[in-house]
């Protein structure tokens, strides 16, 4: 088996190109083939770069434009544009942006493009839940995690999106985290079907019409914000807006509460003692919650894979966004995607023309 290329876009990362191509580097000590955007001179004189990672000049960067779909448009020499034209052309598989997630959004659906039903991308990220299941769940093959989408792709979104984000969801909880039939849940504030927006109660009525003629997901209901990692459901469905925010707020409150541990347990003599005895347990739960351990989100509904780390990793998160990239590169995760939604029936149907329309008529005994 041919092992992917991933297309890396350097430019953007909140500690140069350099780290970047430092977690190329690492990336590619573990197998993964990297073809590299962004300024040579600096990515070739940071580190050693091995043969699996080929470098093309690209200094100029827009992952900090207001509007990227703009800049992406007036700029074809940008480093993201030309990474997403590598994996469009066929010379790469799979694309990881560092820079701003707009850029990254907007070069791929002018260069990658939407996959065939798609009515929006979304990005999707798998969130671990520390700690052992309790005993009313069952084990997962994939371990205990919650897949949380839209987490910024859409500030806005429309009742058909968040019914397909819920079918891409459980989509991608089959085939990362080895769930037969994911259970999804749509977050609000309340449980009850009434509570939430309008959107999101006619959303939640479509979705239970449609998980009750199929078998591709569960739908559980509302689920509210303190549920949203106690493993009630495998996939929280929301908008960009909100997803982004809830993601946002559960890393910071984890980062805050680890760090609270820490100089409490530096506190006095006997603190340090106890912190000693409690270090290996807290180092693994810290490791858990890191978001560099999840080498950022999935970009979905594109015809490629696309990957968008936090521009704030430093190389190890990098490299882990090539190897989940290249990961989902190698298992089709787009393509089997694909086929879980038209199972589902929850792509979106296409355009009809004129002349179909006119057919139509004709043939239906009503209007003929």
């Amino acid at each position: 088996m041919i092992t992917p290329v991933v297309a890396v876009d350097c430019n953007g990362a909140d500690l140069g190109p350099a780290e970047v191509a430092a977690g190329a580097r690492l990336a590619a000590e573990q197998g993964a083939r990297v073809l590299l955007f962004g300024p040579a001179e600096e990515l070739q004189s940071a580190s050693t770069l091995p043969q699996e990672i080929e470098v093309v000049d690209a200094p100029i960067s827009i992952a900090k434009s207001a509007d990227p779909v703009s800049a992406m448009r007036s700029t074809p020499e940008a480093s993201i544009v030309q990474a997403a034209k590598a994996v469009a052309e066929g010379r790469a598989q799979a694309l990881v942006c560092a820079g701003g997630t707009g850029a990254a959004l907007a070069a791929g659906l002018f260069n990658v493009k939407r996959a065939r039903g798609i009515y929006r991308p979304a990005l999707a990220i798998p969130l671990p839940i520390p700690g052992s299941p309790p005993a009313r769940q069952p084990a997962r093959p994939g371990g205990r995690s919650v897949i949380l989408l839209d987490v910024g792709a859409n500030a806005e979104a429309r009742r058909e999106h968040l019914v397909q984000f819920a079918f891409m969801g459980a989509a991608l909880a089959r085939t990362v985290l080895g769930v037969e039939r994911p259970r999804v849940g749509l977050l609000s504030n309340g449980e009850e079907a009434a509570r939430g927006s309008r959107l999101i109660v006619e959303t939640g009525a479509e979705l239970a019409a449609k998980a009750g003629r199929t078998d591709a997901l569960e739908f559980v209901g509302n689920v509210e914000g303190n549920d949203v990692v106690s493993g009630v459901a495998d996939v929280i469905v929301t908008d960009g807006l909100t997803g982004n925010i809830a993601l946002k707020l559960m890393e910071g409150v984890s980062q805050t509460l680890l760090s609270a541990v820490r100089d409490a347990a530096m506190a006095s003599t006997r603190a340090k003692l106890g912190g000693a005895l409690l270090r290996p347990a807290l180092r693994e739960v810290r490791d858990e919650l890191d978001p560099e351990e999840q080498g950022g989100a999935y970009l979905l509904g594109l015809r490629s894979l696309g990957v968008v780390p936090h521009g704030r990793f430093t190389r190890k998160g990098f490299a882990r966004a090539v190897l989940r990239a290249r990961r989902g590169a190698e298992e089709d995760l787009v393509g089997r995607t694909q086929i879980a939604l038209e199972q589902a029936g929850a792509l979106r149907a296409p355009p009809v023309s004129a002349s179909q329309l006119a057919c139509r008529r004709r043939d239906d005994p009503v209007t003929r």
